[in-house]
This record gives structure tokens, C-alpha cells and sequence, in this order.
């Protein structure tokens, strides 16, 4: 499970110190917890490997109760491309049959029990024809924010499921493009990820220049070939060598052995503020609100109070969210920006 980042689009909730994995965005339990219960009974508990940065480790194991040896310790931040082509190896080592499942600790799934059926499903589609498999979410609307999957060709697979082979991979579409692909078929990508170990190297190694050489170095290790690093410096060696990537770029768009997978759950990617107004109930006006918060003549805003109280009166379309530290007011229609706004802001 990937478990790492800040989730700066989620601020000044979301920090450096307590990142959104570790908060009740969803429902009353940090995300991190809702993510684990939901493979719980699909995956072995010692099989359970959590990736994130040393700094989160502690936070992560008091909230989830996970062992030490639960959590797979990045040394460098470099996207999922470096952590799962990592994983991979590590998971090979120990069984060069297994298939790897990638989730991601910041979604919205429901219900668990179609999750944990697509799941086992793309587990038998990735082991049967050694494809790496996607899972894919049919589209409710035209959505910007997301990621889209190009479907090809079908694959067999008993009913109710659904599987194709991908044809294109696009990113963050402008709004007319994004209406045109939900009308054509296309399907969100939920960055769910399921393939064997060996079949995801292989293809990682022959396509991806960013990770092949640090995937070599991890080798060389194994085998004590060339001026490979000593076994304890094995992932700060890797993570030196492999560059910045997400995984989709360097290896599913270039591979021809990419698959998808129909979700039959809901699926929502907890990436925004926006995000948050989908998950949670409105009230009559269509404000929705998280703590001690008051509204009166106000309409269609996102009022969050972590601390003291927050009161609306006579607005619309704002999110204001306080903290102990910090209060953030801004037009929801800017919401999309924030992260941005953040590298423009200048250091306290």
C-alpha cells in the first residue's frame, strides 16, 4: 500500500507532520485504517507491506497497529514509479510467483465486499495472462482531475466482470475533452494496480530507462556482481539511481501488456477539497461542513473546523478551513489551484 506524501491540496489540514492518510476524511477513522479494512480477509496479514517515508512510519503504526516489519521504508520520495519497481523486487525475492497488488491509502471504495471481488478477480486475470492489470472506474461525470483509460480490444471474463486490453492512457483532460471521453467509453484510471512480480520487471527493465539501471544495481547486489552496495544499503542505492516517475509513465503507457479491469464499486479519489463535498453529506443549501461549524444565509460552501469554531454568514462558494495554526479562505472555484498557490506563497 502507498502510503507516503503530503497531500498539499488537502491544506492546512493536511501537513508535513500529519498527512491526509492520517485523516478522517472519509468517515470518522484516518484514511489509512478505511484502506487496510478493506482487504482485510484477501490478503494474508504478513503479507500486508506498507511504502512510505520514515518520517510517517510511527504515525502510521500507532493509527493502523501494524508491526515495524509491516512498513517498507523509502529512503527518497521519487513518485510510484521507484517505490513499486522496489516493492516488485523485494516481493520477487521472497516469491517470484506472487502477484503484487498496489493500492493506495486515499480513496473512497464502497462497498468492500465488490472491492475485495474485483480484486481476486484481477488477481486470476493477472496470473492467468501475465498482464499488468488496471483497475478502471466507469466515469458519473466529466472530470478534470483524474487520469482516463482508452479502452481496446476485449478480454474474456466471466460475468459480471468486465476486462479489455488499455489502448491509451490520458491525463487531467481540459472539461470538453473530458465530456467527449466519458461519452466514447473511456474510463477513469484508479491507480489500483495488480500484476505479477516477474512479468512487472520484466516490462520495467526493457521499457523504463528511468528505473532499469537501478533495478541492475539491485541485482548486481544480489548477486555481488560489479561495485554493487553492501546488502544494508541496497534501497538507498536504488532510490540514488532510479529517477522521478510515476509508474504509469514509465512503464504501463509503453507497454502492450496493460490490461483494465471494471470496477462494480464506487470508487472516488480523495485529491481535493472538491473531493471532500462529494463524500460527505450537504445540507439544504448545499454546504458541507466538518466540526465546529456554524452557517447562516450561506450557500454551497466547504466549512472545516479542526479547531475553535467557524462561522458563515451571508456567503457562498468559499472553503474555509481553520486550524490551530493556520485559516485558509478562498473561492471553491479556486480550489483546483491550491497547490500551486502553496509554491507561490512564500516560507514562514
Amino acid at each position: 500500500m502507498l502510503a507516503g506524501g503530503v497531500g498539499t491540496r488537502f491544506w492546512p489540514l493536511s501537513t508535513a507532520r500529519r498527512p491526509k492518510q492520517l485523516l478522517p476524511l472519509a468517515g470518522p477513522r484516518p484514511l489509512v485504517v478505511d484502506a487496510l479494512d478493506r482487504v482485510e480477509g484477501l490478503v494474508a496479514s504478513e503479507k500486508v507491506r506498507v511504502l512510505t517515508g520514515q518520517e510517517l512510519m510511527a504515525p502510521l503504526q500507532e493509527v493502523t497497529g501494524l508491526d515495524a516489519e509491516s512498513f517498507w521504508i523509502e529512503p527518497q520520495s521519487k513518485g510510484t514509479g521507484p517505490a513499486l519497481a522496489w516493492a516488485a523486487w523485494r516481493i520477487a525475492r521472497a516469491d517470484p510467483k506472487a502477484v503484487q497488488v498496489s493500492l493506495h491509502a486515499d480513496a473512497v471504495i464502497e462497498p468492500a465486499e465488490a472491492f475485495r471481488d474485483v480484486l481476486e478477480a484481477g488477481i486470476r486475470l493477472a496470473h492467468r495472462e501475465r498482464l499488468l492489470v488496471v483497475v478502471a472506474a466507469p466515469p458519473d461525470r466529466p472530470e478534470t482531475g483524474f487520469g482516463y483509460l482508452g479502452p481496446g480490444d476485449p478480454l474474456d471474463m466471466p460475468a459480471p466482470h468486465r476486462a479489455w486490453k488499455v489502448r491509451s492512457f490520458v491525463e487531467k483532460p481540459d472539461p470538453l475533452t473530458a465530456a467527449r471521453y466519458v461519452a466514447q467509453g473511456y474510463r477513469w484510471n484508479t491507480g489500483i494496480f495488480i500484476w505479477p512480480v516477474t512479468t512487472f520487471l520484466e516490462e520495467a527493465t526493457a521499457r523504463a530507462p528511468e528505473l532499469s539501471p537501478a533495478l541492475a544495481l539491485l541485482e548486481n547486489a544480489q548477486s555481488g556482481r560489479g561495485d554493487a552496495p553492501a546488502a544494508p544499503d541496497h534501497a538507498r542505492a536504488f532510490f540514488r539511481r532510479a529517477e522521478a516517475v510515476a509508474v504509469d509513465v514509465a512503464v504501463l503507457e509503453r507497454s502492450p501488456r496493460v490490461a483494465a479491469l471494471d470496477a462494480t464499486f464506487r470508487w472516488d479519489d480523495l485529491g481535493s477539497w472538491e473531493a471532500l463535498a462529494r463524500t460527505r453529506p450537504a445540507d439544504a443549501m448545499g454546504n458541507v461542513s466538518q466540526g465546529h461549524v456554524r452557517l447562516a444565509e450561506s450557500a454551497s460552501n466547504i466549512a472545516v473546523a479542526d479547531s475553535g469554531r467557524v462561522v458563515l454568514l451571508g456567503v457562498e462558494d468559499l472553503l474555509v478551513v481553520r486550524t490551530d495554526e493556520v485559516t485558509l479562505v478562498m473561492p471553491r472555484t479556486k480550489t483546483p489551484h491550491l497547490k500551486q498557490y502553496l509554491k507561490e506563497l512564500e516560507p514562514e
